[in-house]
């Protein structure tokens, strides 16, 4: 004996119930999403303390490279660690900050050199260091 199916699918269901399936789950996220939104959130006060840095309006930037020999750029001028010195004594202004620059691969003594000359001519420093190339 064979069996007939007198049921038959249409083709075009195939594509739009997944389509409304989408549809509601973008009404249900919106309408449960919004609720969230609306609720009153925290008030966060941070506390005070003597390292934070207070935004600088004219941060002097030194720049140190890490290729074999290592470089020491100052106001976009290549100077020796020598020079560094009397350049930052003739910076005026009450407000010293010194950002230093360095390549991932700067030495170590390099680097406290440098931030040792900021610190003798009364700058704060700021370390800007970026990570090593892989």
């Amino acid at each position: 004996m064979k069996l007939e199916r007198n049921f038959q699918i249409n083709p075009a269901l195939v594509g739009v119930v997944p389509l409304i399936n989408v549809m509601f789950l973008l009404l249900l996220f919106f309408t449960l999403g919004s609720r969230f939104i609306l609720q009153p959130g925290l008030d966060i006060s941070l506390p005070t303390s003597t390292f934070t840095l207070t935004p600088s309006r004219d941060p002097q930037l030194v720049s140190i490279t890490a290729a074999p020999v290592p470089s020491i750029y100052y106001g976009d001028q290549h100077i020796a660690l020598e020079e560094l010195g009397p350049r930052l004594a003739n910076v005026q202004g009450k407000d010293r900050t010194l950002v230093i620059r360095a390549d991932g691969t700067t030495s170590y003594e390099m680097l406290v050199n440098v931030m040792n000359i900021g610190l003798q001519h009364g700058f704060s420093i700021v370390l800007a260091t970026s990570p090593e190339a892989r």
